[in-house]
């Protein structure tokens, strides 16, 4: 039986480091690889070829993890990608699914978890961190508003949220006065049936309002 073939993407060596002893320790995963960045991986990843990529979400550099992802499936689709991030706010896990990442996993869950998403990843079967699940696929369900009811200007603000601008920055983008832009940012939570600014970008990534490339959460 051919081993799982996985590469393991972080910026703290330490973390590869107890990744790569953890999973090598089992008969059916080899771990072919190592990157430091988003960038390192990609230059690697038509080489490698792996089964399955061990991603963080934030490293240093100019491509983080959801970009880095997107390019990886890309540029090998075979390639399947499980998250592994301290990050697990709903905004960050709908951007790496939408990204094209199969699993998501905390990096303080246990570690048979990791070993369990990789196994199913290679299935072809994605898995979210239990801890993390329920609230994500709260969010998918809830209703949102149709694309339609937002104005051009409501769209503009809307974006320079998922940038996570502030009121005061988002008025001196636009030339507009602070109460200006609080009145747009409460007509947009109304449309999208949503009480907070990260709960508006979430319901926009799954409505395909604002692409992955605009978040900044």
């Amino acid at each position: 039986m051919d081993k799982i073939s996985v590469v393991l993407v972080d910026d703290h060596r330490v973390v590869r480091r107890g990744l790569r002893t953890y999973l090598a320790s089992f008969a059916d995963v080899a771990v072919v690889g190592e990157a430091d960045s988003g960038e390192a991986c990609l230059a690697q990843i038509e080489t490698w070829l792996p089964d399955v990529v061990v991603m963080d979400l934030l490293m240093p550099g100019g491509m983080d993890g959801l970009v880095a992802t997107k390019q990886v499936r890309v540029l090998s689709p075979h390639t399947q990608v499980v998250v592994l991030t301290a990050h697990t706010d709903e905004a960050r896990v709908i951007a790496a699914l939408r990204a094209g990442a199969i699993g998501y996993v905390r990096k303080d869950a246990d570690p048979e978890l990791l070993l369990t998403a990789v196994r199913a990843a290679v299935r072809g079967q994605s898995m979210l961190d239990p801890a993390i699940a329920g609230s994500v696929l709260q969010e998918l369900v809830q209703p949102t508003a149709v694309a339609d009811s937002l104005t051009e200007r409501e769209m503009h603000v809307l974006r320079l949220l998922a940038h996570g601008k502030a009121n005061k920055e988002i008025a001196v983008d636009l030339v507009v006065g602070e109460e200006t832009v609080k009145t747009h940012v409460g007509n947009i939570l109304a449309k999208l049936h949503m009480n907070q600014r990260t709960q508006a970008v979430v319901a926009a990534l799954k409505q395909g309002l604002i692409s992955l490339d605009e978040i900044d959460l």
